[in-house]
């Protein structure tokens, strides 16, 4: 749900700035590798001290270049299957960085095994909620459901609960328990729309298997 109506609005609001780096003679993939880079190095930096507020700051400001560099294509009308692939696998990558931080913090300083196995789970159904709909669409199915958490979903829930938890160390009590609150919810979350979307491939798959063989009987009653 996020993604329809985020990715709208954020578009227009960075097509000014998309517009600027072209004509700065900046391609879509540089800030495509620029953006994952600095979302990496955010979240493995920051994230395994515990510095969830700063941490949180550095990949907001590069996590917008997963639509900047979109934005930048189209304007360029450079649409391409290589871009969309290294977009794709560079998600996957600043998803993995963003949750292993966690696990880093949890796994050391903040001692908590529980919420370690937690974000681990987050990452690990996370890769997999993506590859379903990816190997689902790859065998030729259209896997027309987005599910109760996808990405950005994952990402908002995760990152403004993290941010708001580092408000902890400047003072304010209590809330440094939302990142826990928030890790389950992403777990919970990713569980239920990986269901949702294994449930849509096997019906999907089932249809598709039952309208090519529909054909093969009609035939075979007409040869009669």
């Amino acid at each position: 749900m996020l993604n329809k109506y985020a990715r709208a609005f954020f578009t227009r609001v960075l097509t000014p700035f998309a517009a600027f780096l072209i004509r700065r003679g900046v391609s879509p993939d540089t800030v495509t590798l620029i953006g994952t880079a600095g979302v990496v190095a955010g979240a493995l930096v920051f994230y395994p001290m515990g510095e969830f507020f700063w941490g949180t700051v550095v990949i907001t400001l590069f996590v917008f270049s997963d639509l900047v560099d979109g934005n930048m294509a189209r304007q360029l009308g450079r649409s391409s299957r290589w871009g969309a692939f290294l977009d794709s696998t560079l998600d996957r990558v600043a998803d993995g960085a963003i949750f292993g931080g966690f696990i880093l913090w949890y796994a050391g300083g903040g001692d908590d095994l529980v919420l370690c196995a937690v974000s681990i789970f987050c990452l690990a159904s996370g890769q997999v909620v993506s590859y379903t709909k990816a190997r689902g669409e790859s065998i030729g199915l259209p896997v027309a459901v987005n599910g109760l958490v996808e990405r950005a979903e994952r990402l908002v829930i995760s990152l403004v609960a993290a941010g708001l938890a580092g408000l902890h160390a400047f003072g304010v009590p209590g809330i440094q328990y939302l990142l826990p609150v928030a890790l389950w919810i992403v777990a919970v979350g990713s569980l239920v729309t990986l269901i949702q979307r294994v449930v849509t491939v096997r019906r999907e798959s089932a249809e598709a298997e039952a309208a090519a063989d529909r054909p093969e009987t009609q035939g075979s009653e007409a040869a009669k």
